[in-house]
């Protein structure tokens, strides 16, 4: 009897002491940051150390990362930065998957490396043989200190066909290009879904015009939804066809079918949402 009561105490004690441990912040703790650049996800989880009065980048013993040394940029475990889809980065063919980013800091240039492989903090496991992308990027002095390590995704262009990759710690900033396709994933996505849903032709009308692509087709499927039912009252789709038209050099055509949009827009008892406006302007730039 007494074994077992002291083989009860001791469990408890060892729950207790499993479980009242105390929290305390991490000196260098996880971050993440992730977006959608086109239809790629692309996100980045990292380990972000501070810099805590220490001169960080340079070289001799009194800095912590030396220039010409590979380090694994970031701390703990490294940095993983995940692609969805096949991208290129800094101009060079990536496909899609997970890769430990891994550099070589430097007075006036850093190499910066997609490495296949996770290799944590091990840098005696980094093989050029396993490098997906090296490009060499100019670091720039950052405007203020920036305390902790940081990544962002940046400067998505107005397309959505690009992003950068950005990092800054202490006084120096660096940004790498990343390029995405869309556009055959799109067209593949039209032709399955304007088959089993005529809905989506406004969609894939809009991506037409937008990306300049086949505007017959664009004015067709158009054409073809604003002839069900009462889709031809819906004015900002109207608006949508002069734009194609109009796209296509056919101003007469084009400005009639905003002058058409307005009306319809004026008349709508819940508001124009800015489409008299729109249609206006849309004329007068076709005179």
């Amino acid at each position: 009897m007494k074994k077992i009561t002291n083989l009860i105490a001791l469990c408890v004690l060892v729950t207790f002491s499993a479980t009242a441990q105390i929290n305390t912040p991490q000196p260098s703790p996880a971050g993440s940051v992730s977006s959608t650049v086109g239809l790629t996800e692309i996100s980045i989880d990292y380990f972000r150390p501070g810099k805590k009065g220490r001169d960080i980048f340079g070289t001799g013993d009194g800095y912590l990362e030396q220039f010409g040394t590979v380090w694994r940029t970031g701390a703990n475990a490294g940095t993983i930065i995940t692609f969805s889809t096949d991208v290129k980065v800094g101009g060079q063919d990536v496909k899609a998957g997970e890769y430990q980013i891994v550099s070589i800091p430097g007075a006036s240039e850093w190499q910066v490396m997609l490495h296949t492989e996770k290799i944590g903090g091990n840098m005696g496991n980094y093989k050029e043989e396993n490098v997906a992308a090296k490009v060499s990027v100019k670091p720039a002095k950052a405007m203020s200190t920036i305390e902790r390590l940081t990544f962002q995704i940046t400067d998505i262009s107005a397309d959505n066909t690009s992003a950068n990759i950005q990092f800054g710690w202490d006084n120096v900033t660096w940004s790498i290009p990343v390029e995405v396709n869309f556009h055959d994933a799109v067209m593949k996505d039209i032709a399955a879904k304007t088959q089993v849903n005529p809905q989506n032709y406004t969609a894939a009308a809009n991506y037409y015009l937008a990306a300049g692509e086949n505007l017959e087709q664009a004015l067709e499927w158009m054409n073809q939804y604003l002839a069900v039912g009462e889709n031809a009252g819906q004015f900002w789709h109207v608006h949508t066809k002069a734009q194609i038209l109009a796209k296509m050099g056919n101003k007469k055509d084009a400005i009639a079918t905003a002058k058409d949009s307005m009306e319809k827009a004026k008349n709508f008892a819940q508001g124009d949402f800015g489409y008299v406006k729109r249609n206006e302007d849309l004329i007068k730039s076709l005179k």
